[in-house]
């Protein structure tokens, strides 16, 4: 221990010999929250109330007190007084820590220089913080030791929580649409035994009972499509994927992925699909469908573009390298070599091409969509090819999955299907540069 939190340490025990060990008290009934009473003063003053949260600010003033304690939605301050608790009341306080989890009763009011408080009446210790937080004038700046200790990001940079509060109103969004649209949220298995639906490296792990390697699923496509084949009309699921790939701004080996099929549908009803949810997403979290992302305006109002792939690239390393760039605003490009992608259905009047497009903005693949290939034999041909892939040294070609190939054999109608990248709209939705920003716990080697 350094010094502090060994003197923080010697009180904890103080408190513990005194017969008040804080990590004894198993619940508090708060009744509001800092915003609650913030927010409609008019309605709170004079209430009684009980509020509880971290020590983030702390005035000792000899027989009065102000401390400013953090909760889930904001900061509230309170008058503590050794005449209102009592003097064995207060001078327990005075030696509470910044970082100490309190709860507290009194009423509501303000302050000669108008500062919502709350007049305290009854304050107890909830939890001893040993480890002091970090300094307020500087906040927890290390990109590496925020994400490493997020509990600590969260309490020091409290911008930082409405991030992840934008995210689940995003991801809330997005099932509302979709269940809107008639379609059913489902779940598959995360342990498969044939990882695919995508061209990516597995995590590898083993079924101890069955004695047999099972593999963290890479994509949920195959599953999903199975419901298709068995009668469901319109599926989703969102969740996480696992990868084992490296790490970058815009890559992390698990993220969250939304995959959707709805039968009877091409690419191009997937393409209007997409508009329609991105727009209605960010109405509803933004109340707009423009944003400005790293300094740049993106209209996801007006029509997006659609463009033919050979169009703009004369190949596919040329499209990777120089195209995606230049491609800012919300962008379909459509029409992918046959042979890029096992998955998808050939273009009528083109066999070499395939009905897919990707979604481009600010440079960076957002969503890929297909019509569904769903002759069975076709399918085989090409998971051939990729067993061919794979014996070459390709680890991240498809396996071939007899069990699809059986169930596509049942018939499967035309279906298109989409998946979504939700980390990278999240991205864009609450404008910060790195994936790592916007995931809770992003993956980081231990130290």
């Amino acid at each position: 221990m350094d010094e502090q939190e060994r003197i923080r340490y010697e009180k904890l025990e103080s408190m513990k010999v005194a017969g008040n060990d804080p990590f004894t008290v198993v619940k508090f009934n708060k009744t509001h929250h800092s915003k609650d009473i913030t927010d409609k003063y008019e309605k709170m003053e004079g209430k009684k109330v009980s509020v509880a949260g971290r020590i983030v600010l702390k005035r000792v003033m000899g027989k009065a007190s102000f401390v400013h304690i953090l909760d889930e939605r904001g900061q509230i301050q309170l008058y503590v007084a050794v005449n209102d608790i009592g003097e064995p009341s207060y001078n327990a306080f005075v030696e509470y820590d910044l970082g100490d989890i309190i709860g507290a009763s009194g009423k509501v009011f303000k302050t000669r220089t108008g500062e919502i408080s709350v007049h305290v009446s009854k304050i107890q210790i909830l939890a001893k913080a040993i480890k002091p937080l970090p300094d307020k004038y500087h906040g927890l700046k290390d990109n590496e030791l925020r994400f490493r200790e997020r509990y600590v990001d969260l309490i020091a940079n409290p911008e930082v929580r409405d991030i992840f509060v934008l995210r689940s109103n995003i991801i809330k969004s997005i099932r509302k649409f979709l269940d809107a649209k008639g379609f059913l949220e489902v779940e598959t298995p995360i342990l498969q035994t044939i990882p695919g639906g995508a061209e990516a490296r597995p995590f590898i792990t083993k079924h101890n009972a069955l004695n047999m390697p099972m593999f963290l699923r890479i994509a949920n496509e195959l599953h999903l499509k199975r419901l298709i084949i068995g009668g469901f009309e319109r599926v989703y699921e969102m969740g996480r994927m696992f990868r084992n790939e490296g790490l970058s701004y815009k890559h992390n080996p698990e993220f969250t992925n939304i995959e959707l099929y709805q039968a009877y549908a091409d690419y191009n009803d997937m393409m209007d699909l997409t508009e329609d949810l991105v727009r209605y997403v960010l109405k509803e979290t933004l109340g707009t469908t423009t944003i400005n992302y790293e300094g740049q305006e993106i209209d996801f109002g007006s029509p997006w573009k659609r463009v033919k792939m050979m169009d703009i690239a004369t190949s596919v390393q040329d499209f990777e390298d120089r195209v995606e760039a230049t491609l800012i605003q919300p962008t379909f490009v459509m029409d992918y070599p046959t042979e890029s992608s096992p998955l998808a259905k050939r273009k009528k009047d083109d066999p070499s091409v395939v009905e897919r497009f990707e979604l481009f903005v600010f440079g960076r693949e957002l969503a890929n969509a297909y019509s569904e290939l769903n002759d069975p034999v076709d399918q085989r041909l090409r998971f051939e090819e990729q067993m061919k892939k794979r014996q070459k040294g390709d680890e991240e070609a498809h396996m071939l999955d007899e069990d699809f190939l059986n169930a596509v054999s049942y018939g499967m109608p035309p279906t298109g299907g989409l998946g979504i990248g939700v980390d990278r709209l999240i991205m864009f939705l609450t404008n910060v540069h790195s994936i790592r920003e916007c995931l809770l716990f992003p993956t980081m080697k231990p130290k």
